[in-house]
């Protein structure tokens, strides 16, 4: 069952809708999920409970601002292309803080992978390790096709209908993304330079199949963070959590597990 925390984020309130997965306690830090584009806490489904309870985690899952049952964005507001850098640099920060987690362990996908980089780069002694899952480091041509795919399907074939089911204002949630992913200007979005100073452990997955990015993205990773390791599922498009779920677990977990202390949060 799902609660909301209120944060305060520029000046106004947010209620961020979030919820305690798997054990209790743990000998691993506090692992935190963070979702996609299109995501919501209820949009992960079962995977963050049966991945905590199958490696002995206790985990955060929680719907960004925008999303699920999070306070709405508002219809005229647009979202700027440091959207991403200001959910890891801001919000992020006010959510542990209110919820009392210290360097956690950060599972991101997709946009939530971008935003657990932008995170740990930003705050290097303050996340415990990474887990990137199709995260997206710069914009690429595959990218912008599927997202005008994505727009078409919401407008005209029942994406709409579908996401409805995961998120209060489901067009909160579809036109922020779709918006600034479309916006010509975010073509030039790219945060390789920023992950420099990442130094926490790191594992970037990517399915060989998927249809928002190609490979690139997380071989960049393995060139530009030493230590980073690299991980490529196939049968795999873009949600290995649905696509290839005992797999990613699989390897997420014993990469989590084998890194992390006898530290309990």
């Amino acid at each position: 069952m799902s609660a909301t925390v209120q944060i305060d984020w520029q000046g106004a309130p947010l209620d961020i809708e979030y919820a305690w997965v798997g054990a209790d306690v743990s000998a691993h830090p506090i692992v935190v999920f963070l979702h996609e584009g299109l995501g919501s806490l209820a949009m992960w489904k079962d995977f963050p409970r049966q991945f905590c309870a199958a490696h002995g985690l206790r985990g955060l899952v929680f719907s960004r601002y925008g999303y699920g049952n999070s306070t709405a964005r508002p219809a005229d507001e647009r979202w700027g292309q440091d959207f991403m850098h200001r959910q890891a640099f801001e919000v992020l920060p006010a959510l542990f803080a209110a919820l009392g987690i210290e360097r956690p362990w950060l599972f991101g996908h997709s946009d939530g992978g971008s935003i657990a980089l932008l995170h740990a780069a930003h705050y290097p002694h303050q996340v415990g390790g990474v887990v990137a899952v199709a995260p997206h480091l710069f914009v690429e041509q595959v990218t912008i096709t599927n997202i005008a795919a994505a727009r078409a399907a919401y407008l005209e074939d029942g994406l709409r209908a579908r996401l409805a089911q995961h998120h209060a204002d489901v067009d909160s949630a579809f036109w922020g993304w779709n918006d600034i992913w479309l916006d010509p200007a975010f073509r030039d979005w790219n945060i390789e330079r920023e992950l420099d100073d990442i130094g926490c452990p790191l594992l970037a997955i990517q399915g060989e199949d998927d249809e928002y990015g190609t490979l690139e993205q997380v071989h960049a990773i393995g060139r530009i963070v030493p230590g980073a390791q690299v991980a490529v599922l196939a049968h795999c498009g873009h949600s290995p959590h649905r696509d290839q779920p005992a797999e990613l677990s699989r390897i997420a977990g014993n990469f989590i597990t084998s890194h992390t202390r006898n530290t309990s949060q």
